[in-house]
């Protein structure tokens, strides 16, 4: 174990010296605690360097709020990876705190507005549960809506509703700069002002995935009245609902660029909807100076018209072909007393990789 903690903090002396050295080239990243190991409470830390000056000095008023924060990170780069596991961009990340999302971070592109809103999502998600569940001082379920509702319908509001307004608040503090949104409809954004943007967005999927949940009270079960709170979705129905968005997304205005045609300005843009300001590259080729891994070897599905097809993943470059031998246990037989009999079965399957 001392062995274990002395790399850790080696690692995060050397991440801090390089901050110092290339603070802009080189920023180190929170998201980064969605990528470390989650059995190792003892090595979070406030001083740590991947947080900002500011997101230090939160966490030094709220230090009980940092394994919310790790588990955030976790649970939305988790959720990404999954809801972009057949695409070309696949929501690669990397250890190195300097680069966890390589150049999609700064990119401006619709995988940066993807990745800003469900870490902004995941952030309120993670802080909500632990409200809810009890394990903070400062925030518990929202009581706001109890005595509440139609007693002539025989329901009213009781349980314990989810409190996303700390999870909100605590989510914006954390990830927005202090800066303000200066953009105007005549102007265009900059690349942290879309990223506040979409991060908003992020926090607004908690909320309009919320449920109404209901409890039936009365003899025999008769449902003669009914207790209901309201209930954040799992997070997997978050992630869906911000990768809907995300298909959806629009493209806005740079306002760093000075020349921009008359149809490019900005218009009225939705605060659910995600915006970016460049177009994506196409993912198909390796190119390390962006951390592109490109699709060669990533496996395909040859029958399917889907990103997964072969087709479409392996961007026209044809696919290669291989059997891969599968051993399972089969036919398996509960034997009286007291064992289970099964069979070993073969089978010979094709896998098709891009070329």
């Amino acid at each position: 174990m001392e062995t274990r903690s002395s790399g850790v903090r080696h690692i995060s002396a050397l991440t801090l010296l390089l901050v110092s050295v290339c603070p802009l080239c080189c920023r180190a990243s929170w998201m980064w605690l969605g990528v470390t190991s989650a059995g190792a409470p003892e090595q979070l830390s406030c001083g740590d360097p991947v947080l900002s000056a500011r997101q230090r000095e939160l966490c030094r008023r709220k230090p009980f709020l940092l394994p919310s924060v790790r588990d955030g990170a976790q649970l939305a780069v988790s959720e990404c990876q999954n809801q972009f596991r057949q695409e070309r961009w696949n929501c690669s990340t990397s250890r190195e705190p300097t680069a966890v999302f390589g150049h999609e971070l700064t990119s401006g592109t619709k995988e940066t507005a993807f990745i800003y809103a469900v870490m902004a999502a995941g952030l309120v998600h993670s802080v909500t549960r632990s409200c809810s569940q009890g394990n903070m001082t400062e925030c518990g379920c929202d009581a706001r809506l109890r005595g509440g509702g139609t007693a002539p319908e025989g329901w009213h509001w009781g349980g314990c509703s989810d409190n996303i307004q700390f999870g909100t608040w605590f989510s914006r503090k954390f990830m927005d700069d202090s800066m303000k949104n200066m953009s105007t409809s005549r102007g265009g954004y900059t690349l942290s002002t879309m990223n506040q943007h979409n991060s908003g967005a992020g926090r607004q999927a908690i909320e309009r995935t919320m449920s109404t949940d209901c409890r039936c009270h009365g003899i025999s079960g008769s449902c003669a009245v009914k207790t209901c709170w309201r209930s954040m979705a799992p997070f997997k129905r978050v992630g869906a609902y911000l990768k809907e968005r995300y298909e959806q997304s629009v493209q806005v205005s740079d306002l760093s660029r000075r020349k921009m045609r008359k149809k490019d300005q900005r218009r009225p843009v939705d605060k659910h909807q995600l915006i970016y300001l460049n177009k994506s590259p196409n993912y198909c080729l390796e190119d390390r100076r962006r951390s592109i891994a490109g699709t060669r070897g990533r496996r395909c599905n040859r029958t399917s018209t889907g990103p997964d097809g072969c087709n479409l993943l392996c961007c026209g470059r044809g696919y290669n072909t291989h059997v891969v031998r599968n051993i399972q246990r089969c036919e398996c037989k509960f034997v009286w007393c007291c064992y289970v009999h099964c069979r070993r079965c073969e089978s010979m399957n094709d896998m098709h990789t891009c070329k």
